[in-house]
C-alpha cells in the first residue's frame, strides 16, 4: 500500500526532514511497488562556477505558503501570486499589497496537496476582464472558475462562473496544479489522483493535459477544440494528452523554435525518477507520457511501446518531487538566458538545460533555494521563485 506523504507547516525540523526527502507538496510517494532496478542515467553536470559567483536570490516578499506567480497580459507592473490557502495576492512594482486580489478561502480545501494551486489569464484579459483559478473545493473535487475583475488590483468576488468540476478519488494527492492559456485555449495539468490507472484511462480526465475554450459558449460552460485528439473517437474530447502522474508544474517555450510551439513537463514520480519532458506541442497532441507503464526511462507496471520517453530522469534520493520551470528570457540575465530552469522540492539545486529535443543534461546554477513552488516570469521576463517557506524571490546577476 502506498504510503502518502503529507507536508506541514514549515519549520526548522520540516526543513531537516525535507532534505532527506520525507514531504512533498507534489506528492512523491514511497511505494511499496517494486519495479527493475533503476536505470543509471547522467542528469546533471557539474556547475560552472562562473555562473554560480554571478547569479542571486534576491527577496522580494512573503506570503503565507506561495506556489505560483504570474503576470497578467496589459498590466506590465503587476505580478499575482497564487497563495495555496485560498488567496491571489498582487506585487505591484516588486512590492506587496496588503490587500487581496481575490480571497476564496471558505469554498478551497487547503492541507497538504490541496488548496488553490494556479491562476491564469488569457491574451485578452485587459479588455476582456475574465481569469481563471483552479483550486480544491471543500469535497476535495478539482474546479476551474472563471471570475472578473473589477480593478487591475481587485477582483470581482461574486463573479464566479463554474467551467469545470472533475471529481477526485478518496485519495487528497496527485492534484496536477497548473493552468496556462496559448492564445484564446486554456491548457492544464490534472494528477492521477492517487490512482496509477488513471492516468491510462481515456474516460477519465485525472492524469491528463486538458484543453479546452474556457468562455461560454450557450447553454454549455465551454467548448471543445475540434482539433482536439479524442474528438470523434473512444475517450473524453477534453483530454490533449494522457500517461501523466502528477504534472504540478509545466509550461509552453514559445520562442526556442521559431516555427514550433513547445511544452515543458515536470512531471513527478512514484519510487524511483522524477521527469522532465521537453517536447514540441504537436507532438503531445495526443500523446501517452506512459505513467504507470513507465517511470523515467524504466519500466514500472510492464513497460510497452508508444510512449513519449522523458527529457530527463532525476533520481531518488535526492530527488523526491520535480517543480517543472520556464525558459529564461530576462535580458538582465545572460548566465541563464534560453535556458530552461527547474528544480526538486526536496533538492535545493536550481538545475539548468538548453532547450532541445531529445535527451538532456542538467547543468547546476550555483543557486540553492530551499522549497521552490514554482517559476514565473514577468512581461518583460523578469525571473521569479516562489517558495514553500513564504517567500519569493527574483533571481539576479
Amino acid at each position: 500500500m502506498l504510503n502518502m506523504i503529507r507536508l506541514i507547516p514549515a519549520t526548522a525540523a520540516v526543513l531537516a526532514t525535507l532534505a532527506l526527502g520525507s514531504a512533498s507538496l507534489a506528492c512523491a510517494d514511497e511505494g511499496s511497488q517494486t519495479s527493475q532496478k533503476p536505470t543509471t542515467t547522467r542528469s546533471e553536470e557539474p556547475a560552472d562556477a562562473s555562473i554560480s559567483a554571478r547569479l542571486r536570490p534576491v527577496r522580494v516578499a512573503s506570503f503565507e505558503q506561495p506556489v505560483e506567480i504570474k503576470a497578467a497580459p496589459g498590466f506590465p507592473r503587476l505580478m499575482f501570486v497564487v497563495d495555496q490557502p485560498g488567496r491571489i495576492m498582487v506585487l505591484r512594482r516588486g512590492r506587496k499589497l496588503a490587500r487581496p486580489f481575490l480571497n476564496i478561502t471558505p469554498k478551497v480545501q487547503y492541507g497538504g496537496e490541496e488548496g488553490l494551486l494556479s491562476i491564469a489569464f488569457p491574451p485578452d484579459y485587459r479588455k476582456s476582464k475574465r481569469f481563471y483559478v483552479y483550486f480544491n473545493d471543500n469535497a476535495g473535487n478539482i474546479r476551474v472558475v472563471e471570475y472578473r475583475r473589477r480593478t487591475a488590483v481587485r477582483a470581482r468576488q461574486n463573479s464566479a462562473r463554474l467551467v469545470m468540476r472533475i471529481g477526485h478519488p478518496v485519495n487528497s494527492n496527485h492534484n496536477g496544479g497548473q493552468l496556462n492559456f496559448l492564445g484564446p485555449l486554456l491548457y492544464f495539468g490534472t494528477g492521477d489522483g492517487g490512482e496509477s490507472g488513471n492516468a491510462q484511462n481515456l474516460n477519465s480526465l485525472l492524469g491528463k493535459l486538458i484543453r479546452i475554450d474556457p468562455r461560454r459558449n450557450g447553454r454549455r460552460a465551454y467548448s471543445v477544440p475540434r482539433s482536439n485528439p479524442f474528438v470523434g473517437r473512444s475517450g473524453r474530447d477534453e483530454i490533449f494528452s494522457y500517461g501523466l502522474r502528477n504534472p504540478f508544474r509545466w509550461s509552453f517555450d514559445t520562442t526556442s523554435s521559431k516555427r514550433k510551439v513547445r511544452i515543458a513537463i515536470g512531471d513527478v514520480g512514484e519510487s524511483q525518477f522524477e521527469e522532465v519532458n521537453y517536447i514540441n506541442l504537436s507532438r503531445a497532441r495526443g500523446g501517452n507520457f506512459g505513467w504507470p507503464r513507465w517511470e523515467g526511462f524504466t519500466p514500472y507496471e510492464g513497460g510497452g511501446a508508444g510512449t513519449i520517453k522523458p527529457s530527463l530522469a532525476l533520481p531518488h534520493p535526492p530527488n523526491c518531487s520535480v517543480i517543472g520551470g520556464v525558459v529564461v528570457r530576462d535580458r538582465s540575465l545572460p548566465a541563464l538566458r534560453d535556458r530552461y530552469v527547474f528544480t526538486d522540492l526536496c533538492n535545493s539545486r536550481i538545475l539548468s538545460f538548453k532547450p532541445r529535443l531529445g535527451r538532456v543534461t542538467g547543468r547546476p546554477t550555483g543557486l540553492r533555494i530551499p522549497q521552490v513552488t514554482s517559476f514565473g516570469s514577468s512581461l518583460r521576463g523578469t525571473l521569479y521563485v516562489t517558495t514553500l517557506g513564504g517567500p519569493v524571490y527574483r533571481i539576479r546577476q
